[in-house]
């Protein structure tokens, strides 16, 4: 197994960070850099750089508009955008759904979805979660009844993330409730200004809207948006989520976000305290040993070999880590961590009192905010008992 990059490699490494350097607009990145509040315009207009250039959908195959990156080359991409504070691609959309269109949508799907996705143009969101169907996403109870040439769509999603900016959402659906649960779900995708279809805000504990309920009152869908087969989406949406759990883990940002921790206990004078200093320290070495297994993931993808089944583990890892390094900046901060008051924030607020200048102000709304991510994408506890059987055998 052979962890270092080539020449080629690092060469074109010094090229993506040559065009990020050159496109990515400070203000998002320092709103990136500080954990500052980003608008929609801020996502998206990275976004649209990046679908000019080709480079939204980096892990697509050419033949689909992508630029046919191998596993390597995709990594780097990620690291580098990640440390030098862009924004991360909001991955509903280029990350999430478009692998399913592209391996289980026919042609006419392909063509009519796939250039709005690239582009940065059609923002989407995910339709999964219910209230009382999380975990067990199989138990999912949104109806969708074929009549005709279309879908009639009744049920609620929940903790629908960004909804309120979505055009699209793709959704699972019960189209049968005979045999097991699994063997009755299909794989739809919505217009959202179809009529009958309403978001609400899910207003957070910082006062942030980033989550959502979505209901669906007689929502009709074309036959022709349901992807693959009816009664198949649960072998779509298993695809799909090892594409999010991967994502999850985001060891790139963490690593982003370990420097920054490394400036707040600094500038808060608790750097030198050895026992702090201990903390980062291990959470550093778990960092490392994050990306030494996906590393390993890459080098068997480089080589030919089968590549390690571990989506949930790097999940589970990933998830902790970044619950850590927030904890680690809320102690390092101490009272500074608490206010959070978003319109003083953005006015520079932050900047009015000794050591806040390293934006502690945020802190522990990020904090918070962090807990879910041990439980989204299919929680840490049934991520063990999966890497348990198809891992550890």
């Amino acid at each position: 197994m052979d962890l270092a990059f080539t020449p080629e490699e690092q060469k074109f490494r010094e090229e993506v960070r040559a065009w990020v350097r050159e496109n990515l607009p400070q203000e998002i990145s320092h709103k990136v850099h500080n954990a500052l509040h980003l608008t929609r315009d801020d996502m998206q207009r990275w976004a649209k750089i990046l679908g000019k250039k080709g480079w939204l959908g980096y892990g697509w195959a050419k033949q689909f508009g992508g630029p046919g990156w191998n596993a390597v080359q995709k990594h780097l991409f990620e690291e580098e955008t990640a440390l030098a504070g862009a924004p991360r691609i909001i991955p509903f959309g280029p990350v999430m759904v478009a692998p399913v269109i592209m391996a289980f949508g026919n042609p006419e799907q392909q063509q009519r979805f796939l250039p709005g996705i690239s582009s940065g143009e059609v923002w989407w969101s995910q339709g999964y979660s219910e209230p009382g169907s999380g975990s067990d996403l199989a138990s999912v109870k949104t109806r969708a009844e074929r009549k005709g040439d279309k879908y009639i769509v009744n049920g609620q999603k929940t903790w629908t993330t960004l909804a309120q900016y979505g055009d699209w959402i793709f959704c699972l659906v019960r189209t049968s409730t005979e045999g097991k649960p699994q063997t009755g779900i299909s794989f739809l995708l919505i217009d959202m200004k179809s009529p009958g279809l309403s978001v609400r805000p899910i207003i957070m504990l910082d006062g942030g809207h980033e989550v959502n309920e979505v209901f669906f009152d007689n929502v009709e869908v074309p036959a022709e948006n349901l992807i693959g087969e009816e009664n198949k989406g649960w072998t779509y949406a298993k695809h799909l989520l090892s594409h999010e759990r991967t994502n999850i883990a985001d060891v790139n940002r963490a690593k982003r976000e370990l420097e920054r921790l490394k400036r707040i206990a600094k500038a808060e004078g608790v750097y030198d305290d050895p026992r702090f200093r201990d903390e980062i320290a291990r959470l550093e070495v778990d960092v490392v040993a994050l990306e030494m297994l996906v590393l390993r993931v890459l080098s068997a993808e480089k080589s030919g070999k089968n590549s390690l089944d571990i989506a949930g583990l790097l999940k589970i890892k990933g998830s902790e880590i970044q619950q850590r390094y927030a904890e680690l900046m809320m102690l390092a901060a101490g009272p500074y961590a608490v206010p959070f008051i978003q319109e003083a924030m953005e006015a520079g607020w932050q900047g009015d009192f000794p050591g806040a200048m390293v934006g502690n102000a945020p802190l522990a709304a990020t904090y918070f905010n962090l807990r879910k991510t041990t439980i989204y994408g299919g929680s840490n506890e049934v991520q063990r008992n999966i890497v348990a059987q198809t891992v550890l055998g």
